[in-house]
């Protein structure tokens, strides 16, 4: 050890003390001695927290003994270890000390043994504290830098999601000075599908965790968002959606299609009339099934409907998840399915 080792030495034999003291400074140690329990206690309440590095208490002194002191050093502000000296032979005394919150013992006696034995058990017992301090300083180093890493990260989603709210207000208000319907409706789309990403990151900046999205929150304020703006209160968009969570960019994947889905099944299952769209969502052994699905008139001959362009973006999302969308031909109207990894 480079840095001198400040010792506090508890006991009631003067002449021990002074040879503990003189073998103990010959090997890079500092040592200051109390005569009994009581002058121990006071001199380590009269020091700021941490300025010896350990104590060495003996068991036997006038007055209290050091098991009736061990207990209030330990209860200190930042109390450095303590290594209990006793000449007893009795493993009760030791054992006592150890379970007290000791961090190790040594046995006195008349040999020569006993300050190197002392000298080695304080040693030890200082290299791991300092060894337990360096790592709870480092830990708390790591979660001040997490801590700092989320705040930033959040701020990112704020911005994000703050961005692209206005990028969909830029859209709403070209959208008005078009009077080609077709013109209309595909920046209509096209606003949806940036308030699907928007609404992921709305989520993780008022979320405590910012690299994972509640998917069943999500879709819930996604789909109130889409019956509001896009149905205006024709269609009952219906959810059932087990809690689950999923990463970023899973979620903004599911937005997508799902908003794909949900509008597409306003504008050709219900186009006239009112109606219900449901939108499930189950886990499966270590995978999710989304389900979105209307009581219309299905398919036909499944040719796509418009520019086409909503598949493309349904298969490249899907793409990303790892899975496909898959219809069933017994539903009497359209009944879409995903199946992905969590």
């Amino acid at each position: 050890m480079h840095r001198p080792i400040r010792l506090l030495y508890v006991d009631d034999d003067p002449g021990l003390s002074r040879l503990v003291q003189k073998d103990l400074q010959r090997h890079n140690f500092v040592v200051e001695i109390a005569a009994d329990g009581e002058a121990g206690l006071e001199r380590l309440k009269a020091e700021p927290p941490r300025a010896f590095d350990a104590v060495a208490l003996d068991h036997y002194m006038p007055g209290r003994e050091g098991l009736d002191v061990l207990p209030e050093i330990l209860a200190l502000p930042d109390a450095p270890p303590v290594v209990y000296v006793t000449g007893s032979q009795e493993s009760r005394i030791a054992v006592a000390a150890l379970r007290a919150g000791a961090a190790d013992y040594v046995v006195k006696d008349a040999g020569s043994d006993f300050p190197a034995l002392l000298r080695s058990a304080l040693e030890d017992a200082v290299m791991r504290d300092r060894l337990r301090r360096a790592n709870e300083q480092a830990q708390e180093e790591i979660r001040l830098a997490k801590d700092r890493a989320e705040a930033m990260l959040r701020e990112v989603n704020h911005r994000v999601g703050n961005s692209l709210q206005l990028v969909s207000s830029f859209i709403a208000l070209q959208s008005r000075h078009l009077s080609d319907p077709a013109a209309r409706e595909a920046l209509k789309d096209a606003q949806s599908r940036i308030e699907a990403v928007a609404h992921v990151h709305r989520r993780l900046y008022t979320s405590a965790d910012v690299a994972r999205v509640a998917l069943d929150g999500y879709l819930m304020g996604l789909l109130e968002e889409l019956e509001q703006s896009v149905a205006a209160g024709a269609i009952d968009i219906r959810l059932e959606a087990e809690p689950l969570m999923v990463s970023t960019d899973q979620a903004v994947s599911l937005g997508v299609i799902v908003t794909e889905l949900v509008t597409n099944a306003i504008k050709y299952a219900y186009p006239e009339a009112g109606g219900e769209i449901r939108v499930r969502l189950e886990a499966r052994d270590g995978r999710a099934l989304l389900t979105v699905e209307d009581d219309g008139p299905g398919m036909g001959d499944a040719t796509p409907k418009g520019t086409g362009l909503g598949q493309k973006i349904i298969t490249a999302m899907a793409g990303s998840l790892r899975s496909k969308l898959d219809f069933d031909p017994e539903h009497r109207g359209v009944r879409a399915q995903l199946a992905f990894d969590l």
